[in-house]
């Protein structure tokens, strides 16, 4: 999206009295923990599932209406603390008061499974806001209000998430570094599923940093090997194709079981994958419940691996294709 317009995929209305905007979500393809620790990640916008906010007039208080909270924003619950905070400070920047508004929100994101349910939800709302005061937004506005709502989510969040979830291709991300974009040199074929539990992005987060402490040489050493197969996935991912690709996934879920964010759950649905042939599988997100996601072979293997997947008890499957971009 370039900095001074909005395109078409963001899909922004305005009428005097509403506004609406719209986010979809996001995957971490291998990097996840090392990335906090100043190593490069790797990002996959996930179009199958996102978020609407819609916001209208109201007189009165400005209020939510949404599957998580119902009611007026100040009275919002603390596990909102950080969207309100980042309400806040966009009402400001935009001279509007803070009143006189409902903010609907709609999403079909799981929160807590490492889709990046907290950043959709803080992007689609400010751009809805900015849609409401029929402002224009530079995407380096956007990052900064949604970053607000990102920091009391996460404690230290690496930025990732809402650079992939305003972004339309895959991303290298690198603390302090320009972010880049990959070009995949084929189609990938992923399947993504749900374990059914919630994990804690922040404690888990946490522990690895508590872990680091503890044991520098050792933990230092696993996150340097995230690292390396990160350098090696983009490659993967340019030229040297899915069996290779499927290989660095393996190799990642190794040492992220190592530094303890792996457990049972994530572990039975990535074996079974493996075991029904996926290329290489392994958990997405911070862990300890969450997501995983599968490299098929092919469209075709990617259909039947979503369906053994379900039928093996994923709580949710999402089958989909990373295109190639010429």
């Amino acid at each position: 999206m370039s900095a001074e317009k909005l395109t078409i995929t963001d899909k922004l209305t305005t009428t005097e009295k509403s506004g609406i905007g719209i986010a979809h979500s996001k995957l971490i393809l291998i990097g996840e923990h090392a990335v906090v620790h100043g190593q490069p990640a790797i990002a996959i916008p996930f179009p199958l599932v996102g978020v609407e906010s819609v916001i209208e007039y109201q007189p009165g208080k400005t209020k939510f209406d949404s599957t998580f909270y119902r009611g007026p924003m100040d009275a919002a619950p603390v596990t909102l603390e950080g969207i309100v905070n980042s309400i806040h400070a966009t009402l400001k920047y935009l001279g509007l008061p803070n009143k006189n508004m409902i903010i609907r929100v709609k999403s079909s994101i799981p929160p807590g499974k490492g889709l990046g349910s907290s950043a959709s939800v803080a992007i689609a709302i400010i751009r809805s806001l900015f849609s409401f005061a029929e402002v224009q937004y530079t995407e380096r506005e956007l990052l900064h209000f949604a970053n607000i709502a990102e920091k009391f989510a996460h404690g230290s969040p690496s930025g990732i998430d809402t650079l992939t979830i305003t972004s339309e291709s895959p991303v290298w991300f690198e603390k302090e570094n320009p972010v880049g974009y990959i070009r995949p040199g084929e189609d990938f074929h992923f399947i993504v599923a749900d374990s059914g539990r919630i994990g804690d992005t922040r404690s888990a987060v946490e522990s690895v940093a508590h872990m680091l402490k503890k044991a520098p040489k050792r933990i230092q050493t696993k996150i340097e090997r995230i690292g390396q197969l990160t350098h090696q996935a983009k490659h993967a991912l340019e030229k040297a194709g899915r069996n290779i690709l499927g290989q660095l996934l393996n190799e990642a879920q190794k040492e992220l079981a190592a530094l303890g964010v792996s457990d049972e759950g994530l572990d039975r649905l990535i074996n079974f994958a493996r075991k029904e042939g996926a290329l290489g599988a392994k958990l997405t997100g911070a862990g300890n419940g969450g997501c995983i996601i599968a490299l098929a072979k092919n469209e075709i293997h990617s259909r039947q691996l979503a369906e053994k997947l379900k039928e093996f008890g994923a709580y949710a499957v999402w089958p989909f294709t990373l295109r190639k971009q010429d």
